[in-house]
């Protein structure tokens, strides 16, 4: 676990959760639920962004006059990265606290576990940082799928990646290195899937566990194959490690991975120098807008420990987004508050203009053309350009 992440835990959990949901919840106030890890493993730097986020978005609207002629309070829980706490915080949530609708979690396992829970009581739910694609899916063809996302979805990352891979190839060999979770698992699928629709096959495909901190031997046969293109798909602290393991059989090819890069491992395990060889997809950065530096500037001095700013951002676009149904509903009846989210008209947001973000078919707020492409400089991650980025076009992205 990164110093930096070590500092955000000793220092702002307590803080932030407490100030979300101790002593500032008055009975007339709508409370909102916010259900994700903020302690425990190294999604809780996304947790905790998130959080930060959604705490941000609902001062600024209290700050406006609130909705309904009533303010916005978050009652935050932390589920430590384990199902099972997810799920009592989320029976604690709805049953005890009453919160009209629920933001989390970082973990798609966790989301997983309780998502039938919201679903039947018919409170929506907005995941602002799980990517895992069933999400949205699980409810989708019930009548009322009560599931809403703003979030990057795995596939549609990987969509981006081959794209670009395919473009920054010379010799049309590309290689996947990726970690054995499930998370890796199901990414190479996809990524074979996708690579199968711009007509390619792998040149080589390689697998690490979880706690491997050597990938030699598999990044070997990898150049031996004549990649000049890799995609890593695994966490931040393994896909540091191999680009360590790169360092060490001097082999750089152009390297791509996901928006997992976004966690402080990554740079303080890899180090800065090579950190900054590893391009990763982002739905925007501290620089991305002006609205996206204005929200960084407001959250770094409030939490100077602050990372993964993008998750920040979309959860602080998820709460825009819930808060414009709820007006539009004029109540906060959660089946009236989910048939205004499917009919949003334009919602401004950090990562975007909304508009129209979801309909009754797709509660999916971001695609592939949301996205980009970001990588570490200097300790921050900014955008990255190059005469590829700025050469794709929709016709590039197979999904």
């Amino acid at each position: 676990m990164s110093a930096i992440f070590n500092g955000l835990k000793a220092l702002s959990v307590a803080a932030a959760i407490g100030m979300a949901s101790m002593g500032v919840v008055h009975a007339q106030d709508i409370k909102i639920g916010y259900n994700s890890d903020m302690s425990a493993s190294g999604s809780a730097e996304f947790g905790l962004a998130g959080l930060y986020g959604v705490q941000q978005a609902v001062e600024e609207i209290n700050q406006a006059g609130g909705l309904l002629g009533r303010k916005l309070a978050v009652v935050a829980r932390d589920d430590v990265a384990q199902p099972p706490k997810a799920i009592q915080n989320t029976i604690e949530l709805l049953d005890n606290e009453r919160v009209v609708a629920l933001i989390g979690s970082a973990n798609s396992g966790n989301v997983m576990a309780w998502l039938h829970l919201p679903q039947q009581k018919k409170i929506p739910v907005i995941s602002p940082i799980a990517t895992a694609t069933d999400i949205t899916k699980r409810y989708e063809k019930t009548g009322e799928n009560y599931i809403f996302r703003v979030s990057m979805i795995d596939r549609e990352q990987i969509s981006l990646l081959v794209a670009y891979a395919v473009k920054s190839t010379k010799n049309k060999k590309i290689a996947f290195i990726v970690d054995s979770t499930g998370y890796g698992q199901q990414g190479l699928k996809d990524l074979n899937d996708i690579l199968a629709l711009h007509g390619l096959s792998p040149a080589a495909v390689e697998k690490f566990g979880g706690k491997d901190t050597d990938m030699t031997s598999q990044l070997s046969k990898i150049k031996a194959s004549g990649a000049d293109t890799l995609i890593i798909y695994g966490l931040a602290d393994s896909n540091a490690y191999v680009l360590r393991s790169m360092e060490k059989i001097d082999y750089f090819p152009v390297t791509l991975g996901s928006w997992a890069n976004v966690n402080t491992p990554m740079i303080q395990l890899a180090g800065p120098k090579l950190g900054e060889k590893l391009i990763f997809a982002a739905s925007t950065t501290e620089s991305s807008t002006p609205r996206a530096q204005q929200l960084s500037t407001a959250l770094i001095k409030k939490h100077p420990k602050m990372t993964a700013f993008v998750a920040a951002a979309q959860a602080y676009d998820s709460i825009k987004l819930l808060a414009a149904a709820i007006k539009q509903a004029g109540t906060v009846d959660g089946a009236k508050v989910q048939k205004a989210l499917e009919n949003l008209a334009s919602v401004d947001g950090v990562v975007k203009t909304y508009k129209k973000p979801f309909s009754k078919e797709n509660h999916e707020a971001l695609s592939v053309s949301d996205f980009h492409l970001a990588y570490w400089k200097n300790g921050r991650i900014v955008n990255y350009e190059d005469s590829i980025t700025k050469a794709l076009t929709a016709a590039d992205f197979k999904k």
